[in-house]
């Protein structure tokens, strides 16, 4: 047998000993990167938070008679909860017609390319969905109108003849469609890219087996979607959505340039000078903003952040009840 000199051992044991310990240190770099990321997100939370509650408290303080004598276009008597809530209506309204439009949609161009389409076509139309979510939305705003909106006008009147007795179609049609439900279809087709990315990548993660497993049974492709894809998707697809809303509730200038404006609880879809979200209402007055004014806008952007907080909070507390493995958990 060939003997092992000692010094060889030795030094084996002290590369080794080495190599251990460079890892731990590795280990323990790593994971105070990951710590410090994970503490910076919330600091910046926390920062946005505050300042918007440090910024917004004058406003929140003051009484409807201070804020009308020193803000131009407060009205007389007008409380700050009476300003903001038809902002919050407008901006709960146009998120929410923008997800019942877009989800659907999205869904099913998920499942079109990951289940349906020839591989090279799937791929062409997983490129041109990503480079959709690329679009800034002033693109979006100037194609909504100068093109979009035009187009929907005979639209908006067929609504009205054929609907007008539901509440949401009644009402004279705006001649210049720069309705609620424009910002709808426009703010759609902007988070239409996000939920459809999303869900399609959830879909691709369905285990293999459990789809061969639904074809051997005996089931068409669509009952093989229905029993197994759609159950393992379903939290990545609300997930998903949440996200979409969050991109609309937050929209500017996309709603600026296209909704005409208004102050009002009106359930009218068809119907300019109706409705305002927060954030557009943020970007058309703060340039003439003086302090004062300056502090209300503040205050209608944290019911906005308070908004927002509560969506991904509840969606978060859908995902989790879903006690089966999903790509989105």
């Amino acid at each position: 047998m060939t003997s092992v000199e000692p010094s060889v051992l030795a030094d084996d044991v002290t590369a080794s000993r080495r190599t251990r310990s460079a890892g731990q240190l590795a280990g323990r770099a790593f994971a105070g990167l990951t710590t410090g990321a994970g503490a910076l997100i919330l600091a910046v939370l926390a920062a946005v938070a505050l300042f918007l509650v440090v910024r917004g408290l004058p406003a929140l303080t003051s009484s409807s008679a201070d804020l009308s004598a020193r803000i131009e276009w407060f009205k007389k008597g007008q409380t700050l909860l009476g300003y903001t809530g038809p902002l919050i209506f407008g901006t709960l309204l146009a998120g929410a017609l923008a997800l019942l439009i877009a989800t659907p949609v999205a869904v099913g161009i998920a499942l079109f390319i990951s289940h349906y389409a020839p591989r090279r076509l799937a791929q062409g139309l997983g490129y041109v969905v990503d480079l959709l979510a690329a679009i800034p939305s002033v693109v979006f705003g100037l194609w909504g109108v100068l093109w979009l909106v035009p187009k929907l006008v005979p639209g908006f009147s067929w609504l009205h003849e054929a609907l007008g007795g539901v509440p949401l179609f009644a009402g004279t049609p705006s001649p210049t469609g720069r309705t609620i439900l424009a910002v709808g279809l426009v703010l759609a087709a902007m988070i239409l890219p996000i939920i459809t990315a999303v869900s399609r990548e959830v879909f691709l993660q369905t285990p293999r087996l459990h789809e061969e497993a639904a074809l051997a049974m005996g089931a068409t492709r669509w009952e093989m979607i229905r029993m197994a894809v759609f159950p393992f998707g379903r939290s990545g697809v609300i997930s998903a959505a949440m996200l979409g809303l969050g991109r609309a509730l937050g929209e500017t200038m996309a709603v600026l340039m296209i909704l005409s404006p208004g102050f009002s609880y009106s359930l009218a879809l068809l119907q300019a000078s109706k409705h305002q979200t927060i954030a557009a209402n943020i970007a058309a007055q703060f340039p003439d903003a003086n302090p004062s004014g300056v502090s209300v806008l503040i205050a209608t952007g944290l019911a906005l952040f308070v908004i927002t907080m509560a969506v991904n909070v509840t969606a978060r507390w859908i995902v989790s009840r879903r006690k089966e493995f999903s790509g989105a958990n």
